[in-house]
């Protein structure tokens, strides 16, 4: 059993949660995940490791409720337990010998690029961030993304906050500001991923994309995220969830998630639990 400490509400239905979990945290890097289950008859569900504590043995994680299982894990409160927290799992981001970096953030994807940003800055890399959200109201983690970063960029769709537009805009003009870009990485929605890969490849920059967003079980065994990179077929949480964001089909990727996009709703509505049924429609 694993207690949580904090929980905090970021921003509509985006919810950090700090948990007691001394082994996990012994061993996390920047890019791995876990897999809980909130009671022991729930369902297993994967989800990245925001942050961790070696010293005090706590890992962070940033979840947005969109389904059952994280309304379950929302019921919860400080001082309640998890029933299962298993980790790390996944390969971490591969950061080492990078003088220089852009970490590109998008929405909730945010919080899996904080780590990422968080690790180069303490391996003494310039690195720059670029994070966008679609209004003010939806920002996460502005504070923390700033303490690390040479220089940050915040975008919002409607100009409600930052500057207005996409994360492309925010990168390009970094990479027009920057020649010596060693990698960028690129975590949140897909098509946010293809669109920066599309940028980079401009530029002859190599990118790193996260495909955390398609993992189910996070095992390997469901094949539920299974995509195609280079040519070969590769299994998210097993060889990844990071890949050459310059070999990924984006397209059958975005397919294969559409497959399962009404799956939450659907669930909620079969327990007859709609409380937060409005609020996932307005964020998604």
């Amino acid at each position: 059993m694993y207690r949580i400490v904090l929980k905090e509400t970021l921003a509509t239905a985006v919810v950090k949660m700090t948990v007691e979990a001394p082994y996990v945290a012994r061993k996390a890097k920047a890019g791995q995940f876990i897999i809980l289950r909130v009671h022991e008859n729930s369902e297993r569900i994967p989800l990245t490791i925001a942050d961790y504590n070696r010293e005090d043995g706590l890992i962070t994680i940033i979840y947005q409720v969109v389904g059952k299982a994280t309304m379950d894990l929302n019921n919860l409160e400080e001082g309640d337990f998890i029933h299962d927290f298993v980790g790390p799992l996944g390969k971490p981001s591969e950061i080492e010998h990078l003088k220089k970096a852009i970490v590109v953030g998008g929405g909730v994807g945010c919080a899996i690029a904080y780590p990422v940003v968080k690790a180069l800055a303490e391996q003494n890399t310039e690195v720059f961030s670029v994070v966008g959200f679609r209004n003010k109201d939806l920002v996460i983690l502005e504070e923390e993304f700033a303490s690390h970063s040479d220089k940050m960029v915040l975008m919002s769709d409607d100009g409600s906050y930052g500057t207005k537009g996409f994360v492309t805009t925010g990168l390009e003009t970094l990479l027009e500001e920057h020649k010596d870009i060693d990698c960028v990485f690129a975590i949140g929605p897909i098509i946010m991923m293809k669109n920066v890969s599309a940028v980079t490849k401009k530029y002859g920059v190599k990118t790193v994309v996260s495909m955390n967003s398609i993992m189910i079980d996070g095992t390997g065994m469901c094949g539920g995220c299974r995509l195609t990179v280079g040519g070969e077929t590769k299994f998210a949480c097993v060889d990844g969830p990071e890949f050459d964001g310059h070999l990924v089909d984006f397209d059958e990727a975005q397919s294969r998630n559409n497959i399962f996009k009404n799956q939450p709703v659907h669930n909620l509505e079969e327990d007859k639990d709609c409380r937060l049924l409005k609020e996932i429609e307005n964020v998604k």
